[in-house]
Formats: C-alpha cells, sequence, structure tokens
C-alpha cells in the first residue's frame, strides 16, 4: 500500500508543481486537486486497517509527506497536517472513529494546543474557542481544537473522569474561518485562524493525547505523537529543500552572470555549493530515517519509545528542518539575482521552508530542550 501510494504522488506530483502559483495565489489548495491528493489515501495515512484505513508505517509516510512537498510545499504540509489528525483514529471512540475516520473521504485537521473553552453539560460539552495554523481546514471535512475544560467560573478543572484538556472534533459545518493567512511561504497551506462559538460536542467526540489508552492497539499507537508530527514537518522542509537543490542545477547549467562568459555551473563556488548541499541534506535524512526506522521496529514489538528516543525523534527532525533550511537558502543565495523573482522557485523554496522553521515541534529554539538530557538535567518529557 505504500509503495503504491508514493508512486501516486508521484504520478500527481507535476500538476501539483505546475499549478503551484496558483494554489499559492488563492492562499489554499485548488479543490479538485485536494479531491486528486485524498484519492491516494495521503491525506489519512495513519487511520488503521480495522477502520479501512491505510495504515502506513512511519518512515514510509514521511517518504510520501517529503515527495508531495518537493512539488508543492503547501501539499506535502496538508498531507502531514491531515495524517497526524488521522492518528487520532487509534484513540478516539467508537461510534464516532467509524463516522470520522471510517470514511474514506474524510480530511481532518486542527490544532492540538488547548486554546478553546469547554464547559460540562448534560451529554457532552459546550465548546468556544479561537484556534491559529488551521492548516488545511478550509478543505477538511471534519476540523479538531485543543481545548481547557472550565467551571462556571472560567477556571480550568477537571470532570470526575479526569479528563482535562480534551482535542474535540467539529464537522466543518459549525465552524467558522478566519481569512487572516496572509504570510511570506506555505500560503498554499490556507493555515488560517478558525473558531467555533457555544458549540454542543456529544460524550465522547475527542481525544486526551497522553492520557487516553488507545482503543486500536498498534504500531502507529505505540509511536510517539509528537515525534512523528515532528519528522512530518521535517519531511516537508527536506521535499521542499530537495526541489531547491535540484532547481538550482537546472538554472545552473544556463545562467551566465551578469558580465561573465561562464555559466554558473563553471564557477567553483557554485560546485563546491551544489555538493554541500547535497551531502548535507542526504545525511540529515539518512539520520532521520535510522531513528524512525528503529523506533518503528521497537513499537511493532508492542514496546513505547523510550524517553531517549522520543528525544532522538525529536531532535533528528530538528537538525533535519535546519538542514532543509539552510540548503534552501544557500541555493537561493547561489542563484543570484534571478531567485528574487516572484516566478522563480528558488524564491518560493526559500520563502516556504523558513515558515516551516517556525513550527513549535522544530523551531531552532527545541534544541534547547534536547540537549539536557544528556546534561543530566530534569527535562520535561511532556513536551517530547
Amino acid at each position: 500500500m505504500a509503495s503504491t501510494m508514493l508512486d501516486a504522488v508521484r504520478t500527481l506530483g507535476p500538476e501539483l508543481a505546475a499549478r503551484a502559483p496558483e494554489t499559492e495565489a488563492a492562499r489554499g489548495i485548488p479543490l479538485d486537486l485536494v479531491e486528486r491528493i485524498r484519492d491516494t489515501g495521503a491525506f489519512r495515512m495513519y487511520v488503521p486497517e480495522v477502520l479501512g484505513g491505510p495504515a502506513v508505517p512511519a518512515w514510509e509516510s514521511l517518504r510520501v509527506i517529503e515527495e508531495l512537498a518537493y512539488h508543492d510545499g503547501a501539499a506535502g504540509w496538508c498531507s502531514m497536517i491531515g495524517s497526524t489528525t488521522s492518528l487520532t483514529s487509534t484513540t478516539l471512540a467508537d461510534p464516532f472513529a467509524t463516522e470520522i475516520f471510517g470514511d474514506p473521504t474524510t480530511i481532518g485537521g486542527g490544532f492540538a494546543m488547548p486554546e478553546g473553552r469547554a464547559t460540562m453539560v448534560d451529554g457532552g460539552l459546550r465548546v468556544s474557542g479561537r484556534w491559529a495554523w488551521g492548516s488545511g481546514t478550509r478543505h477538511c471535512t471534519w476540523i479538531a481544537g485543543g481545548c481547557l475544560i472550565v467551571d462556571e467560573d472560567g477556571q480550568p478543572t477537571r470532570r470526575a473522569d479526569g479528563l482535562r484538556a480534551p482535542f474535540v472534533f467539529f464537522p466543518a459545518d459549525e465552524v467558522e474561518f478566519i481569512d487572516n493567512w496572509h504570510v511570506s511561504g506555505l500560503s498554499g497551506t490556507g493555515s488560517g485562524d478558525y473558531r467555533v462559538t457555544d458549540v454542543f460536542v456529544p460524550e465522547g467526540r475527542w481525544v486526551e493525547m497522553g492520557r487516553m489508552a488507545p482503543i486500536r492497539p498498534g504500531p502507529l499507537s505505540q509511536f510517539s505523537f509528537f515525534g512523528l508530527l515532528a519528522c512530518g514537518v521535517a519531511a516537508c522542509a527536506v521535499g521542499i529543500a530537495r526541489r531547491s537543490l535540484d532547481e538550482l542545477v537546472e538554472l545552473a547549467g544556463s545562467k551566465r552572470p551578469q558580465g561573465s562568459a561562464r555559466a554558473l555551473a563553471e564557477r567553483s563556488q557554485v560546485q563546491a555549493d551544489v555538493a554541500i548541499a547535497e551531502a548535507k541534506l542526504a545525511s540529515a535524512w539518512a539520520w532521520m530515517r535510522e531513528i524512525v526506522e528503529a523506533t518503528w521496529a521497537r513499537a511493532e514489538a508492542g514496546d513505547a519509545p523510550t524517553d531517549d528516543e522520543k528525544r532522538r525523534l525529536r531532535l533528528a527532525a530538528t537538525h533535519a528542518t535546519q538542514a532543509a533550511s539552510e540548503v534552501a537558502e544557500s541555493m537561493y543565495r547561489t542563484g543570484g539575482g534571478a531567485a528574487v523573482y516572484r516566478d522563480n522557485t528558488l524564491q518560493k523554496t526559500f520563502r516556504d521552508v523558513f515558515v516551516a522553521t517556525q513550527h513549535a515541534m522544530v523551531a531552532p529554539r527545541t534544541f534547547e530542550t534536547l540537549g539536557r538530557m544528556p546534561l543530566g538535567l530534569d527535562t520535561n518529557m511532556a513536551t517530547l
């Protein structure tokens, strides 16, 4: 299934690339392309087989995301968001798991941080809130948001069953979208704000990450959620950077810098820049693969990742994202004046990859947390 999916997105890739300017101008993926991506299964890769999902293993799923991002960063990003949202299907109770993720046309999305507030009512919760970074939510059929349970005075509390911070699901028609995604890069992801006001959520149409045991156990439910999310972001960044390298190579063969009789490719510094970029990107990708596959093997054996494996997943993802940004920046600089034009792909990959570096899972500040454990300092593992 995974190889078939990868072949399918490779086939679709040239059309995604050709229409990337349209996607960026619209600040969202055109719906006909959304349907084409949906039909490959790339928006729901982590739905288990018992719900009719593809249950794509971790590394194979990252290859799919990277391939989509190579052709258009927005496509890879929205695949990553949809699939990591679909990972909640291992924990979501029925009948909602079947209703939402048992439907092959479902596309999920949302922001897990508890920006919303939920009050306890008969039969469920009433939720109000506004969430940022709603990547792809305008083409989603189900949209979730993290909440805190609050009492009558608006103070955080817990239910008698321990529920404190549920990630609750709303059908798309109950969500209001706010048109504020005017950004430098990854414009085509449509990652604007969204909100709900006093929406009823029936009992059980939520998950609580880190507290609820999986209902559909398997390797995906054992694998680190935050680790897989971070690696998905990194896969997007690597795909974008790989595209920048290929674009520079193509440009260098024909471009002659102003006042020079030699093509860009004939310059020794350009040759070195290309070699360094290739090595840097391949090394980061290979190290992430090593750690992902080792953690996956543990998950297949029925074991949760160790604290150090969680740390290494995040470290490999953060490192790969940083390496990707360095490659895209180098290729942009090497491209010279041609790269500043908006219709030049080097300019787009430069903008896109640096937006990816700002994701909380892989932002440069993550290195500080990841360096604490080797130094013997107390580390908040809940963030990993």
